[in-house]
Formats: structure tokens, sequence, C-alpha cells
């Protein structure tokens, strides 16, 4: 079954936001856009320069209304200690989830279970807690925080816009297409 459009589960979990331990829900990421981003672990490599890329441009996220989520199965401590021990991590203002139990991995398809760690899973929730946008990388690769934001403006831009889709490379202001046996064949 594919996760498009599939409602999210219930979980509850421990994160380290803003310097305070809070507890987050699924009920937080309904009512509003979501990012949900996993990594596979704290004190690495790869995973810093992800979470620096989106710390740097959540301000622009924030403007769209969306919340972002990063979560690992590190504990919401490990978070703290890594946010207090790097300068990109201490940049981050978006909550950090604990998943140590591998619950909301396991709720979005993203654990790998060998390792107990997270992929690099990327998924974009709507208002109404539908997911509409996944993206799953393999760990090698990093995830680049201005495509993210891209995709999120169309999936904001389509759900606004009934009718309408967004073409490849589509960008905030630019044509759209509406689809119609007018089309076929002609682009």
């Amino acid at each position: 079954m594919s996760a498009i459009n599939s409602e999210i589960k219930p979980f509850k979990a421990q994160a380290f936001h803003n310097g305070q331990f809070i507890e987050v829900s699924d009920a937080d990421l309904r009512g509003k856009w979501s990012v949900v981003f996993f990594y596979p672990a704290d004190f690495t490599f790869v995973c810093p320069t992800e979470l620096g890329d989106l710390a740097d441009n959540y301000a622009e996220f924030k403007k769209l209304g969306v919340e972002i989520y990063s979560v690992s199965t590190d504990t919401h401590f490990t978070h703290k200690a890594w946010h207090d021990a790097s300068d990109t991590i201490k940049k981050i203002q978006f909550p950090m989830v604990g998943d140590p139990t591998g619950v909301i991995c396991r709720n979005f398809d993203v654990m790998i279970e060998e390792a107990g760690l997270a992929d690099r899973g990327t998924f974009v929730i709507d208002p109404e807690g539908r997911i509409q946008i996944v993206e799953i990388n393999a760990g090698g690769v990093g995830r680049d925080a201005l495509e993210l934001l891209r995709k999120v403006k169309a999936a904001q831009y389509v759900a606004a816009h009934p009718g309408e889709v967004c073409p490849a490379k589509w960008k905030e202001g630019e044509k759209t297409l509406k689809p119609g046996l007018d089309l076929v064949g002609k682009i």
C-alpha cells in the first residue's frame, strides 16, 4: 500500500526543542503542514550537514506555516548533548524528536531493523494528517532543504488549487497545468 494520502499513525515521544524537553505526538502534526525528517544518528557525518541545511532554511518553512520535526532513534538527551557540542546543530530551532524504541520509524516504515537506525526518510504531511510527499534516500546521500522547500510549496499549491497540478521543476509563481483532454499528447 502506498504511503501517499495515508493518515499518520499515533505516537508520543520526547523531543529537545529550544533548550527544553517537550512531548511531541501525532496530534502536533495536525492542523498545519509538517515535515518529518528522519536521519540515522546524532554525532555522525551526513546527518549534521542535512540538519544544518534545514536550520539555515527554517525561517522559509515557517513563513509557509510548516513545522519541521527531525527524528532519529537517539534519545532526547542525546539530541541535547549533540546540540550543546556542535556549532552546526546549535542552529536548530525545530523539535529534535527522540525515537529510541523505533515506534515512529516503524510507523513511517523507515526503520533499518538490523541496525536499529532510521533511513533518510522525508515526509510532508498536510493539515489533515495525510502524507503528501515521501522521499527515502540511501544512507550516503544527503538531502537538499531548498528542494524540499520547493516540493512543499508545490504540495501546498495543489492543495489550495483543486484541478491544477505542478509540472517538473515548478517554482512558485510559474505556470501550472489543468489536466484535461486538450492536454493529452500536447505536452
